[in-house]
Order: structure tokens, then sequence, then C-alpha cells
């Protein structure tokens, strides 16, 4: 079995995710606040710890015709960091459409008040390490 933590990178707030490669399924874990991109490295640092995953994801912002855009680039960068900083092998994975997806199951769960920006953010890294899972070929 596998623990795989998979991160949703944004400018102002990167989801977490948790799941494991048997079932593979995923569950919110936290937001950390970004400025600009960069989160503090100690909290990551103190949930790889805690969690000890044998993967990270990171998910991969495309524009809809699978071409690159600036975040692109800084979630490429973010996921280089996490692989410098901690050693962990780091996976890519399209995240195309996963924020609107992850908006509409809190929306369907909870209305309007469960769309807080930290549930939405780790709610589509879950979303990003599911479809992850049912990408790999093992």
């Amino acid at each position: 079995m596998s623990t795989v933590i998979a991160f949703d990178f944004g400018t102002s707030s990167i989801g977490a995710a948790i799941g494991q490669d048997i079932t593979k399924t995923a569950r919110p874990l936290c937001a950390f606040k970004a400025r600009d991109g960069k989160p503090n490295w100690q909290e990551i640092e103190k949930v790889l710890r805690e969690w000890e995953p044998d993967y990270l994801v990171v998910g991969l912002p495309l524009n809809m015709d699978g071409t690159e855009q600036e975040l692109t680039q800084r979630a490429r960068k973010f996921a280089n960091r996490l692989h410098g900083r901690f050693g962990f092998q780091v996976q890519l994975q399209d995240e195309r459409l996963s924020t609107v997806e992850a908006k509409s199951q809190l929306f369907a769960n909870g209305g309007f008040r469960a769309l807080k920006k930290s549930r939405v953010d780790a709610s589509s890294a879950v979303i990003i390490l599911e479809s992850w899972f049912n990408n790999i070929v093992k």
C-alpha cells in the first residue's frame, strides 16, 4: 500500500489531500496559505512528517485546449521545490476542471456556506489525487 499526498497549487492557497492506492480514494487534509505561490514550507514539512507519504502529486493547471499558462510553470516550480526540499518523488497530474468539480460537489452537499476557499482547495486536491490514482498503471 502506498500513501500519497496531492497538492492543488495556487498563488494564495495550496490545497492538500491524502489517499492510498489500494482503494484509490482520497480525503481532504488542509489548505496552506501562500504568498504569491510561496507557502510556509515548515507547515508543509510538518504534514509530510506526520503522514510519511510514499509519493507526492501536484496538480498541473492547463488551459482547456491542453496548452500551458503562467500558473503551469509556477506549479512545476512548486513540484520541483517539494522534491528538492524533501526528497519525495513528485508526479504531475492534469487538474483541468478540478476546482469546478470540487465547488459543484461542495455546493451539492452544503450550499453556498460550504464553498470556503480552503475547503474548495482541499477538495480540488482530492479530485486531483483520485484522478491520478485512476490514471496510473501498476
